[in-house]
């Protein structure tokens, strides 16, 4: 059996149905689904995942990101994008495993193995797609193999998980986890505005103090913010505001203006525009047509 088909057979069996499922190992995730699913908003928190079968997208601003077997996926902060799963069958599902980034670690890994003085340092988006080679694949399915070793988690879990941090610090996509690592990194400044961003997005507070929380000038943080990001500050805020109104209209049965009230707008015109924008659809339409689709289900 070949490894890729050994993480499939681990991930089949302990993802036997169509969901997500936190397992035994922390920061690790399995994902099934057995059809391709319509766009959904969702924040990418930093993390990497794996893909053993199927295909998925991920879409940031106007660029789709797919991936596969053949190619992992890096969310480097926390970013709001449209995920679907496009590849799936009943008989052949996606599967994926999905694993947390431990920044710790990886700034522990990243000063023990430095970049060599020729290598680029150029600020990299917040999403990237890489190769999986065949050592951070063999890696990857020792870590999923132990889920049927669940006495051994303890003591090989953080040895796996960090041998997999080193490949991914070491391969192609590597400068953008050295990044991650570094506190004085653009992309680790940029990282602090988000997250900030991601409290506040409900207020209506002013982006500068976003970027006096980056520790940068306006210019250079709008700059390096859309060069990781794809948008502006106040656009990234919007698709925080839209994502969080879509939550509240399906799963809370909350109306339009409220929703549109509830995640900081005052003009109900202008959370309608800027919802139709996103999803091309008004907000009350919406919300009507996926709870019809949630209660199918």
């Amino acid at each position: 059996m070949t490894r890729l088909k050994m993480l499939i057979d681990i991930i089949a069996r302990h993802a036997p149905h169509d969901g997500t499922f936190d397992g035994a190992i922390p920061g690790v995730k399995l994902l099934r689904s057995s059809t391709p699913t319509m766009p959904m908003p969702v924040i990418y928190e930093p993390t990497v995942c794996f893909v053993a079968q199927g295909r998925k997208q991920a879409a940031l601003g106007t660029t789709a990101y797919i991936y596969d077997p053949a190619r992992y996926l890096v969310a480097s902060v926390g970013l709001p994008v449209m995920g679907s799963v496009i590849e799936a069958t009943k008989a052949e599902p996606y599967l994926s495993l999905q694993l947390d980034l431990d920044l710790p670690v990886l700034g522990e890994l990243a000063a023990r193995h430095p970049l060599a003085p020729d290598e680029p340092v150029a600020l990299a988006m917040g999403l990237t797609l890489n190769q999986t080679n065949p050592a951070l694949l063999d890696a990857v399915v020792r870590l999923a193999s132990l889920l049927d070793e669940p006495r051994d988690i303890e003591a090989l879990a953080p040895l796996t998980i960090s041998e997999i941090l080193y490949r991914l610090l070491t391969g192609s996509g590597g400068i953008v986890i050295r990044h991650m690592a570094q506190a004085d990194s653009r992309l680790s400044q940029v990282a602090r505005a988000i997250v900030w961003l991601r409290k506040h997005f409900q207020e209506a507070c002013r982006i500068e103090e976003a970027a006096e929380i980056a520790g940068m000038s306006r210019s250079s943080f709008h700059q390096h913010f859309r060069a990781v990001t794809a948008m502006s500050p106040i656009e990234f805020r919007t698709q925080l505001r839209i994502q969080e109104a879509r939550r509240l209209m399906v799963s809370s049965a909350m109306d339009a203006a409220n929703a549109g009230f509830h995640v900081g707008y005052d003009s109900p015109s202008q959370f309608s525009r800027d919802y139709s924008r996103i999803f091309g659809i008004p907000p009350a339409k919406h919300a009507r047509r996926l709870r019809i689709v949630t209660t199918d289900r």
